[in-house]
């Protein structure tokens, strides 16, 4: 027999075999990327008592004492020999159904294990097409619990944007289904990783829409479906009520535009919440930018502009999971929405805009569009009176340099407490956070001569500077999310698929789930 080695970057060994396994919970892959509402109406939790399928097995190489339920005498031979000169891959290409047999030596940073094995993975999808497995079942014999990683790696790495393909069939993904053996993990947190999943999913699915489809118009209709599938209470604000409550930032940004903006407003609030006080999320949505009259400089950084209301697909992946999960905890999401145009009514630099807030602020870029729509959103925020305010924007490109794609700077006013646990679920899902400097000095470059600020600071720290010209609209706990480099990308990046990558969503998930434990 002949036996194809690979070396990978994880302690990783595939081994392909035939084998029958119990007590399963059922994950569908394949519609996981479309998320359409009948999909979710739909979806069951499934135990079944006997199932041949394909196989991800998980150990720690330690022993073997499971491998005889899964191989033969001759396959165990092999996995031992293997083991013993660290290959990292198996293959036996004769078998009737595979297993993957993923070795995971714990690391220092328990972190750093569960991004490997999310990783590792992915790196399983290649094999699978290869191969055009349409199932696979993953199961846990190891005291590791990385069960939640190998599935999100599957998962996130398997998804696709197939919309506007004629050709949806021939370019579809061959692996449908992804299954979890009862054994690694309880119902409640498949449930809550299920819920996570799906709402990452749809988040990229909104970024990766082009704008001729995600307008702000059609943002509010998604929004208004999503609500009532997941269970979250949705109300929308026509350009009508956002003129009567004087929200002069979104109107101001909209002036160059033919499409009328909305005013979203999202409300997960249950009767067994732990938290008295709700904690409010706040999106930017502006659903295309062109820089306005300011035209976007930067060579081809237009091309994706429809990612600039990743901030906004954000929010509505939080709710989406929060609501399906059933969290008992309260959470607000705010998104004004609209495009950014250079059209005949277009805002210009040099104007004054008076904000909701009644804050004036001098126009000296008309690109430095997402502070403006936010600071309406920020300021709305108040009359919930909330425990914590969080704002995420793809809000400046200086963000994006200061850290690339590997992290997402943070600022704001929030108790250390807060800003711990929020680094710690950013290690955990490897959305990882860096805080920013909120100086005094860096206000003083947004003050103006005409107005009570401007909205662009000096030529260093552009992402500081924003933050500061937010944190006029707040007077409660508050943070800012600057999410410009990591939610889109240009190349896949393991289970971070190219485009919309959804980040934020399991992040502050796994932040709101806190309140549970």
């Amino acid at each position: 027999m002949d036996v194809l080695y690979q070396i990978r970057g994880l302690h990783l060994v595939t081994v392909l075999l035939r084998f029958y396994i119990t007590g399963l919970y059922h994950i569908k892959v394949l519609s996981l990327h479309t998320v359409n509402t009948k999909y979710l109406m739909n979806t069951k939790f499934t135990h079944t008592r006997s199932l041949k399928n394909n196989l991800i097995i998980i150990s720690d190489g330690s022993n073997l004492d499971w491998a005889d339920k899964y191989l033969t005498p001759g396959e165990i031979t092999i996995l031992a020999k293997g083991l013993e000169k660290e290959v990292k891959t198996f293959i036996f290409p004769k078998a009737i159904n595979f297993a993957f047999i993923l070795i995971v030596k714990e690391s220092e940073d328990s972190n750093t294990t569960v991004e490997d094995v999310r990783m590792a993975a992915a790196e399983i999808l290649d094999d699978l097409e290869h191969y055009k497995l349409s199932s696979v079942t993953i199961i846990n014999h190891s005291s590791l619990k990385v069960v939640p990683a190998v599935a999100e790696g599957l998962v996130l790495g398997n998804y696709q944007f197939l919309k506007y393909f004629n050709d949806k069939k021939g370019k579809t993904n061959s692996l449908k289904e992804v299954k979890v053996h009862a054994s690694g993990m309880r119902k409640g947190e498949f449930q809550k990783l299920h819920s996570v999943l799906v709402a990452t999913c749809k988040a990229r699915d909104m970024v990766n829409e082009p704008h001729s489809y995600m307008n702000a118009t059609n943002f509010s209709k998604e929004v208004k479906a999503l609500g009532k599938t997941c269970g979250f209470k949705v109300k929308v604000l026509e350009k009508n009520k956002i003129e009567k409550l004087g929200m002069g930032g979104l109107l101001a940004v909209n002036q160059g535009s033919y499409i009328p903006p909305t005013f979203n407003i999202m409300e997960w609030m249950p009767k067994n919440a732990k938290n008295k006080k709700p904690i409010v999320l706040v999106g930017k949505g502006v659903m295309f930018d062109t820089g306005g009259v300011s035209l976007k400089p930067t060579k081809n950084s237009m091309d994706f502009m429809k990612c600039d209301m990743a901030g906004s697909a954000a929010v509505v992946g939080i709710m989406m999971a929060v609501a399906l999960a059933k969290l008992p905890v309260k959470v607000v999401a705010l998104v004004g929405a609209t495009d950014n145009r250079p059209g005949k009514e277009a805002y210009l630099p040099g104007d004054v805009v008076k904000t909701y807030s009644g804050i004036t602020v001098e126009i000296m870029n008309t690109d430095a569009e997402g502070r403006m729509t936010l600071a309406d959103s920020l300021h709305y925020a108040k009359q919930y009176k909330p425990e914590l305010v969080m704002d995420f924007a793809t809000l400046t490109g200086a963000a994006a340099y200061c850290i690339g794609p590997e992290g997402i700077p943070y600022m704001g006013n929030a108790d250390s407490k807060v800003k711990f646990r929020l680094e710690q679920c950013g290690h955990k899902t490897h959305e990882r956070l860096v805080e920013m400097p909120m100086w005094k000095e860096y206000g003083e470059t947004i003050k103006s001569d005409i107005a009570d600020i401007k909205n662009l600071g000096g030529a260093y720290a552009g992402h500081i500077t924003a933050g500061k010209f937010l944190e006029h609209f707040t007077d409660y706990p508050w943070l800012h999310f600057d999410i410009a480099g990591p939610s889109y990308l240009h190349k896949k990046n393991g289970y971070k698929t190219k485009e919309g990558t959804g980040v934020g969503v399991r992040l502050i998930f796994d932040y709101l789930n806190g309140y549970v434990k």
